[in-house]
C-alpha cells in the first residue's frame, strides 16, 4: 500500500506553465507543462491514457484554452461516451467552439498534418492530444519514418502555439516506454502510468520520466481513477513491483 511521504520540493521557475489541472499532477511537474511541448503519456492497457488525455482537453477548456483530440483509434462518439461518466460533458463544449474532435485514418498517411492543422485553426486551439500515436505505428512499419512523422508532428503544433500530449502503449513485460520504441526520443517529456500488482492487489502509479528544461518528481506516485477522472498524489509514494 502507498505510504505518506514527503515529496522532493525542487525550486519553482517563474516561467508560464500550462496547466494540465488533474487533481495532484500538476504539483509532480512543479505547476504543470512547459508550453509547446510536447508530451508522451504511456503505459499498458488499462492505465487510463485516454482518460488522462481527455482531462487535459477539458480542463483546458475550462481554462479558456480551447483543445483538439485527434483520435487514431475510436470514433470521437465513443470517447465521449466513455469520459461522459467522469462527468466531463464535451458536447456542450463543442457547441460553443471550445473543443474540437477529429477522427484521423491510418490508411491516409499524408493527410495527418493537413488534418491537425485545420483542426487547430479552426477552433484557435491552445492543446491538442493525439490518441494514439501505437495505431499509426501499425501502418507505418518503418520505425524511422514514425519517428521522422511524430516529429514533425511536433515541429508543426509548436508552429501552430499548441501544447501537446500524445498517447503510446506500452506491452506487458516490455522493457521499452513505448509499443515501437521511438516515441519517447521524440518527446519533451514523458508520463508513465503503471497497473501494477502489490501482493494481493493491482495498484496504479505515475512517474514523470523526463521532462526537458524543467525540474520534475523524480519519484513513483499513486493515482486512481474516480468518478471525476484520474487523481493523483503527489505526498505519497508508491511501492510498485515493476516485472
Amino acid at each position: 500500500m502507498p505510504q505518506q511521504k514527503g515529496a522532493a520540493k525542487p525550486v519553482r521557475t517563474d516561467e508560464e506553465r500550462v496547466k494540465v489541472g488533474i487533481v495532484g499532477f500538476d504539483e509532480l511537474v512543479f505547476g504543470g507543462l512547459i508550453p509547446g511541448n510536447l508530451t508522451l503519456v504511456t503505459g499498458t492497457t488499462g492505465t487510463g491514457k485516454t482518460i488522462f488525455g481527455a482531462q487535459f482537453i477539458y480542463n483546458g477548456a475550462q481554462m479558456g484554452q480551447p483543445g483538439v483530440y485527434v483520435s487514431f483509434e475510436e470514433p470521437p462518439e465513443n470517447i465521449k461516451a466513455n469520459v461522459r461518466k467522469f462527468g466531463m460533458d464535451f458536447e456542450s463544449l463543442e457547441k460553443a467552439g471550445k473543443v474540437a474532435f477529429a477522427r484521423y485514418d491510418p490508411y491516409h498517411v499524408e493527410d495527418v498534418y493537413e488534418l491537425i492543422e485545420s483542426s487547430v485553426k479552426k477552433i484557435g486551439a491552445k492543446r491538442v492530444v493525439i490518441d494514439s500515436v501505437a495505431a499509426l505505428g501499425l501502418y507505418i512499419r518503418d520505425p524511422a519514418e514514425l519517428r521522422r512523422m511524430i516529429f514533425n508532428i511536433a515541429l508543426l503544433l509548436r508552429k501552430l502555439g499548441c501544447t501537446a500530449i500524445i498517447t503510446t502503449e506500452m506491452l506487458p513485460g516490455q522493457r521499452s516506454l513505448s509499443r515501437f520504441g521511438v516515441e519517447e526520443f521524440v518527446s519533451d517529456a514523458i508520463i508513465v502510468l503503471y497497473y501494477t500488482r502489490t501482493d494481493s492487489q493491482f495498484a496504479r502509479a505515475i512517474t514523470v520520466w523526463k521532462m526537458r528544461g524543467s525540474e520534475h518528481t523524480n519519484k513513483v506516485h499513486p493515482y486512481r481513477i474516480t468518478s471525476e477522472g484520474i487523481v493523483v498524489y503527489p505526498k505519497e509514494e508508491a511501492f510498485v513491483k515493476f516485472d
